[in-house]
């Protein structure tokens, strides 16, 4: 029998001891059926300039790194694209030349480069090249 007066309250208690071990068969079991597989980053070639002189039948616009634009050396007052794309609208009818090269800084904006990719788009410019540097 029992004569307490107070009802004794028994705390359930939880081992830890079991579930340290559960855990441990878990990560042994995780580790041994864990594939270790490497990502292979991208592999580029990038392009490199090799050949004669470029020909001077094209129009050239040279992008510097502060995202200025001049277009066969006269600089262009403006960086919108509707006003890139009727300059370049311009100096193409009056030369009939459809060809264009972008000279881009390294340190130039992608930004910039889209920008001058869309106003040649605009103008109605079909081929649009890349400058490159050839290699030392």
């Amino acid at each position: 029998m029992n004569f307490r007066r107070h009802p004794y309250n028994d705390e359930p208690e939880i081992n830890l001891i079991p579930l340290i071990d559960v855990l441990l068969v878990i990560l042994i079991f995780l580790a041994a059926t864990t594939s270790f597989t490497r990502y292979q980053q991208l592999r580029l070639d990038l392009p490199q300039a090799r050949g004669d002189a470029p020909q001077r039948h094209t129009l050239d616009l040279a992008i510097s790194q502060e995202g200025m634009y001049a277009l066969d050396g006269q600089l262009l007052d403006g960086a919108s694209i509707q006003a890139m794309a009727e300059a370049l609208r311009t100096a193409r009818q009056a030369r009939g030349l459809d060809i264009l090269v972008i000279e881009a800084d390294g340190q130039a904006p992608h930004a910039s480069v889209i920008r001058a990719m869309e106003a040649a788009r605009m103008a109605g410019i079909g081929r649009v090249n890349f400058a490159t540097r050839s290699p030392e």
